[in-house]
């Protein structure tokens, strides 16, 4: 079965550093490993649907906000991963015809983003294989 394929998959890949100078300090590593972990399983699931993390995050984002649009700026603050360049992204989603970008209306300056049928298309076909893929978990 999948999960235990998983788990022996973790197992082989678990930290092999056998001597922690306290439970916390074994509790943080472990936490910090499972969820790097974690995060590798995910981009190698959303990479099958041709989407980074970064981009499937702005895509839920957009779902959220549907059918009204959503700022630069407001994608940047709900982002998980501050770090990622929120205007490139869009426009790799743009490239992709998951996302419209438009310029505000209330502020010429400022640029409003929307997701497309398309996106709203791809993220249920993401939402119906989710539950399969959590299964390894």
């Amino acid at each position: 079965d999948r999960s235990s394929a998983a788990s022996e998959v973790y197992k082989r890949q678990e930290i092999k550093q056998k001597k922690f100078n306290s439970e916390h300090e074994k509790l943080v590593v472990n936490i910090l490993f499972t969820g790097n972990w974690m995060n590798l399983e995910n981009t190698k699931h959303l990479k099958t649907f041709g989407l980074t993390l970064p981009q499937y995050n702005i895509l839920r984002i957009l779902r959220g906000q549907y059918p009204n649009p959503a700022t630069v700026n407001l994608l940047i603050d709900r982002m998980l991963d501050k770090s990622s360049n929120a205007s490139r992204i869009v426009d790799r989603l743009l490239l992709k015809n998951l996302v419209l970008r438009k310029i505000c209306k209330k502020d010429r300056r400022s640029v409003d983003v929307t997701i497309t049928e398309k996106g709203l298309e791809l993220l249920k076909e993401i939402d119906n294989q989710q539950s399969q893929w959590r299964e390894k978990f």
